[in-house]
């Protein structure tokens, strides 16, 4: 090594392939087409420089990360970067101290770019309010929990919140495929050859994580020995091994056939066969996580407030998975399929969600009426609502707004524990 220069490029060279396939600009940015497409907010305000504070949040490896640094190349701004694991109130405030100089002297704004913001507690958040405010620093948040229950109230204000999902498919083997042909960043100067059946199931294993989905590719190069030719053969066997995921032993039609099945067992109230399906999936490769997240909608879907119980045991099964793993983790989860599907049926509470959507998007005046309101901090005095504790639990009140007054959203079934509100509903009716 001579100099600088060659230690730099030997460290660019030996970084991961997420980090060297990074892309620079928005026209090689994957996926997020809902904030970053041609026409968006989001896209116009980078290529502008005109960002305010915002907040990035959604799963690991679906792009959060690499939209930062593409507005830290083209900002004309300052770019600083912390992390919320090790930085703290400190470091904040001399960023903030130097971005209030830079900007007095030389008119130049800066942003701090604070990765896992969630991890900051109030004092640390507290910290860079007055940069925020006082416009010394533009914040961008990123984090993989809801900033909205992770993170302080304050912060939250102040920013506006762009959610990114998990990259479909497409983007992910479009990413793949890019990578194993780019000499200069990627895998190009490899001869290798992998299946289709081998890159599918990276993809498919990668669960929308490309960063999850480069390193596997990247394992599987790398620990391969060249055939006599000098090719690296990657099969699916290799790309199980690289991901640490079992393949799928049924093709893509079978297996949403199954998880159907599956699906259309717990509604039907057959125990005998949403057992079968659901391990049968598990056994073909299928993520024992998926099956608890389909007995969890479906929990709320067709049992609802018949057995509200069965919500409880689905979400304890998917925590249970979550915390001792498998294979020990199956005996709750068909616990709670069992229990599920022996449990009173309604759907009440679908009709409920589907008539609140039709509502919310047709009505337009839907104005709160004035006993409702928020009696703090208005000048005009709030009178008229009725305490129904005052009546003894309940008191006839309108709540809804005065052009749906007469509108039914919950209409309970007559089945299970729901028969009781049934009752309970003519009961106050006849009170009132």
């Amino acid at each position: 090594m001579d100099n600088l220069f060659d230690f730099m490029d030997n460290t660019s060279k030996l970084a991961p392939l997420a980090e060297r396939m990074r892309p620079t600009s928005l026209d090689d940015f994957v996926g997020q087409t809902h904030i970053v497409g041609k026409g968006k907010l989001l896209r116009r305000a980078i290529a502008a420089d005109s960002l305010g504070s915002i907040i990035f949040y959604g799963p690991p490896g679906c792009g959060k990360t690499t939209l930062a640094n593409i507005i830290a190349n083209t900002t004309k701004a300052d770019f600083v970067r912390l992390n919320a694991v090790s930085s703290g109130v400190a470091e904040a405030k001399k960023v903030i101290e130097d971005a209030k100089e830079r900007l007095k002297m030389y008119g130049k704004k800066t942003y701090l770019m604070l990765d896992e913001c969630h991890r900051w507690n109030k004092a640390q958040s507290d910290s860079v309010l007055a940069g925020i405010e006082q416009g010394y620093i533009v914040f961008i948040g990123s984090t993989t929990e809801n900033p909205f229950i992770s993170m302080t109230r304050a912060i939250v204000s102040r920013c506006r919140i762009f959610e990114f999902k998990k990259l479909n498919s497409q983007d992910i083997k479009q990413a793949l495929n890019k990578a194993l042909l780019d000499k200069e960043n990627g895998l190009g100067n490899y001869e290798i050859t992998i299946t289709d059946e081998a890159l599918n199931h990276i993809v498919w294993a990668s669960d929308g994580d490309l960063r999850t989905a480069y390193n596997a590719l990247e394992l599987a190069v790398v620990t391969t020995q060249p055939d006599s030719q000098g090719k690296i053969i990657i099969d699916k066997d290799i790309a199980e091994e690289s991901i640490q995921k079992k393949a799928l032993s049924i093709d893509e039609s079978m297996y949403y056939d199954m998880l159907s099945a599956f699906c259309k067992s717990l509604r039907g109230s057959d125990s005998d066969a949403a057992v079968y399906w659901a391990i049968r999936l598990i056994e073909s490769g299928c993520d024992p996580m998926l099956i608890a997240r389909r007995l969890i909608a479906h929990s709320a879907e067709d049992v609802g407030m018949a057995d509200p119980m069965a919500q409880l045991m689905a979400t304890s099964a998917m925590f249970a998975i979550q915390n001792i793993g498998m294979p020990e983790g199956r005996l709750p989860l068909v616990n709670s399929i069992i229990y599920v599907c022996e449990a009173s049926k309604s759907n009440s509470v679908v009709n409920a969600l589907d008539k609140a959507v039709e509502l919310v998007n047709k009505s337009k005046d839907d104005i709160v009426p004035l006993y409702l309101r928020d009696a703090n901090f208005k000048v005009e005095k709030v009178e008229g609502y009725k305490y129904p504790h005052s009546f003894g639990g309940w008191v006839e009140q309108q709540y809804l707004p005065d052009s749906l007054k007469d509108e039914k959203l919950y209409i309970p079934s007559a089945n299970g524990k729901e028969s009781t509100l049934v009752r309970a509903k003519v009961i106050k009716k006849n009170k009132g």
